[in-house]
């Protein structure tokens, strides 16, 4: 098949366009420049730099024509601040290119589309009864992604959101999101301080064969949630210690209401800054203890992920992170693409 994708030369992008290729598709990506430094991108990948979102339809279309697949690995997630209301800023990069690039694929006679998400949908709908829509931006905006992709979904329209978990990898070249976590312990004397809960994650490898088993595999409208590994964060944070070089550290578990205060703190300097973030971190203490897992049968399984080795990937995100740190490491940030 042809596969164009928006988002190509990240992290995500990337892993897909060497899985897709690897299959026997062919790749052309639509990117913003710069490539990251060091970047292993598969060579076979056609790139065309430019921003799709000042692009017109009809140089959409130029891109969208005589392709069998469109994959949308770009936008922005839950770090991302900006001014109040942030949602319009999520709508920007999450929600709008799908309701405008989907029906010019459909137009074009794309088959099959591939939509990255976030595993937050997938919570928000399985716990109704958190609100989590209602109380983080960010979550809603994922909702409203989805329900915008299933709207153009049909029998002969194949569009797949993939909600990913926790992702363990590294782009050489492009800055972790781990630096935080790394930050965080490196500040904790003593022993790690961290709550009850836990998540689901998988490497970028993997994501990488989710997107590739998303295009050849999907029929109609769905959402897939994405997981390998459920671990709670002590088994977690057991394995960044080790890469961090403190493999003893002890690991003190603290209360949601503690966790909360953090959260307080953050919301006053954002109301002092004058913006806004995409996740309520108060609210967000009732997630942070919460175990958020997701069964591999429920979406991986399904389009074909296989094992992998999560131990290595974590390490690898990791280091760099510590080089990014201490700035050591020449990287670019995450950017909407």
């Amino acid at each position: 098949m042809k596969v164009f994708m928006i988002g190509g030369t990240g992290l995500l992008g990337s892993e897909a366009a060497r899985e897709l290729i690897a299959r026997g598709h062919e790749v052309t990506a639509l990117a913003l420049p710069p490539v990251p430094k060091g970047a292993t991108l598969p060579p076979e990948m056609k790139i065309e730099f430019g921003n799709y979102l000042e692009m017109s339809d009809d140089e959409m279309r130029a891109h969208l024509r005589g392709c069998d697949a469109f994959v949308f690995a770009a936008g922005v997630d839950e770090r991302v601040e900006g001014p109040a209301p942030i949602y319009d800023l999520y709508e920007k990069f999450n929600i709008d290119p799908i309701r405008r690039l989907l029906p010019l694929a459909k137009e074009c006679g794309v088959k099959h589309v591939v939509i990255c998400g976030s595993y937050f949908a997938y919570f928000a709908k399985k716990r109704p009864q958190m609100q989590l829509t209602r109380r983080h931006p960010y979550i809603r905006s994922r909702i409203d992604q989805e329900n915008a992709a299933m709207d153009v979904a049909g029998q002969d329209f194949d569009v797949a959101v993939l909600e990913l978990p926790y992702i363990f990898g590294t782009q050489p070249g492009r800055k972790p999101v781990w630096v935080f976590l790394v930050e965080s312990i490196r500040g904790m004397k003593g022993a790690t301080m961290w709550t009850r809960g836990g998540t689901a994650m998988v490497t970028v490898r993997q994501v990488g064969q989710a997107i590739a088993g998303a295009v050849e595999r999907n029929r109609g409208g769905n959402c897939y949630p994405i997981g390998w590994w459920n671990m709670n964060w002590e088994q977690m944070l057991r394995i960044v210690h080790k890469y961090m070089g403190c493999p003893d550290k002890p690991i003190r578990t603290i209360p949601k209401w503690m966790y909360a205060i953090g959260g307080w703190n953050l919301r006053r300097d954002q109301k002092k800054r004058g913006i806004d973030g995409g996740l309520d971190m108060v609210r967000y203490a009732d997630l942070q203890v919460s175990e958020l897992f997701i069964d591999k049968s429920l979406g991986a399984e399904q389009l074909g992920v296989t094992d992998d080795d999560i131990d290595a990937a974590i390490g690898d995100s990791i280091r760099l992170s510590i080089a990014v740190a201490d700035k050591k490491a020449d990287v670019i940030s995450m950017k909407g693409e």
